[in-house]
């Protein structure tokens, strides 16, 4: 097989910020490279940013991640087609910098610190909702407490008949003058939900929509990103989805912990369920709605939200701490650009 020649600097190199250029729910994430291990390049879907020696890498990728919500907004085309717009994105967003690379790399140190907590809490969460997992599948799957036979009085119910609420959310109207947030399909990944990545918007009326604790989110159009599942374990009153997102509302709170684990787990069913053409997809509600799930008796669902409600009340505290630092950094860096705060380098106490 021929193998074209790839000029030297099309290769990733050591700090250099990608940003995902097309899809619903994808294009606008920013991610920086530490390191590069291999020869890598990137396909046509992405937009490789790399600093000049005005900036340190690390500063120039914590300047673009200040502004994450704005550079979402540059994605232009209809559902399913989605691209950002490369000649806004460099004419558009505006970068500040000290112009001595120490205090770059102070400020860095500084963010970077808080970032090394925000993964810790991801990494320690994610092995939480496996542990938990690993309880769901023992006794709902395999059967395992029952001599791997479901028990007679269980039952087989649709999914609409444990829930108050199955629905798409709001159309929103985008206000950057409000406390009001609506997540979109951007914020949910990885069985999670990043708060940050939440957009301002003016609502109506209070109405069901809004969310409430114990909540699945469910990402409803486009490839790539339907199915993806996660579950709101936030105390917020001000909070919706968008409509490209779907509320799976559990009807009493016994149902929370067993219902946010079994959609967690069918992530892949949601995503085989879509219907329409490329590009268009959407997952009906109708069929979520008719989806199959098993119904243990109510002191099964009581022992179970026993056993995995310490492991739920872990993944909440890292969420809640997550979040308080995210906000701590993101409005931490343009006052440290601006020299209005003093630099303190966390990393070194």
């Amino acid at each position: 097989m021929s193998k074209r020649s790839v000029p030297q600097e099309k290769f990733l190199q050591n700090g250099d910020i990608l940003i995902n250029s097309t899809g619903t729910g994808t294009a606008g994430r920013i991610a920086q490279l530490i390191t590069v291990p291999f020869p890598t390049i990137v396909d046509g879907h992405m937009i490789v940013l790399r600093g000049n020696a005005k900036v340190t890498p690390r500063y120039l990728g914590y300047a673009l991640k200040a502004q994450q919500s704005y550079i979402l907004q540059l994605d232009e085309g209809s559902t399913g087609q989605t691209e950002l717009n490369r000649d806004r994105l460099l004419a558009e967003i505006e970068v500040s910098y000290p112009v001595s690379l120490d205090k770059q790399r102070a400020i860095a140190d500084t963010l970077t610190a808080l970032d090394a907590r925000i993964t810790e809490n991801a990494k320690i969460n994610h092995h939480l909702e496996q542990m938990a997992q690993a309880i769901f599948k023992s006794w709902f799957v395999d059967f395992e407490p029952w001599d791997e036979v479901m028990p007679d009085d269980w039952l087989e119910v649709s999914l609409d008949v444990l829930c108050s609420l199955i629905v798409k959310g709001v159309t929103p109207k985008y206000d950057d003058n409000t406390n009001q947030l609506v997540i979109n399909q951007k914020c949910i990944r990885n069985r999670s939900i990043d708060i940050s990545l939440a957009r301002r918007h003016r609502p109506k009326l209070i109405n069901e929509k809004w969310l409430r604790f114990g909540d699945v989110l469910i990402n409803s159009t486009g490839e790539g990103t339907l199915g993806r599942a996660a579950q709101f374990l936030l105390d917020l009153d001000n909070v919706v989805v968008d409509s490209h997102v779907t509320i799976v509302r559990p009807k009493n709170s016994e149902l929370i912990p067993y219902l946010g684990l079994w959609c967690l787990s069918r992530e892949s069913l949601f995503a085989s369920m879509s219907s329409g053409s490329t590009g268009q997809t959407d997952l009906p509600r109708d069929r979520l709605k008719r989806l199959e799930v098993i119904l243990p008796n109510g002191r099964i669902l009581c022992e179970f939200s026993e056993a995995v409600m310490p492991l739920m009340q872990k993944q909440i505290a890292g969420i809640e701490e997550s979040a308080h630092l995210a906000e701590i950094r993101d409005s931490l860096l343009p006052r440290l650009m601006s020299g209005e705060l003093a630099i303190v380098n966390l990393a070194a106490k």
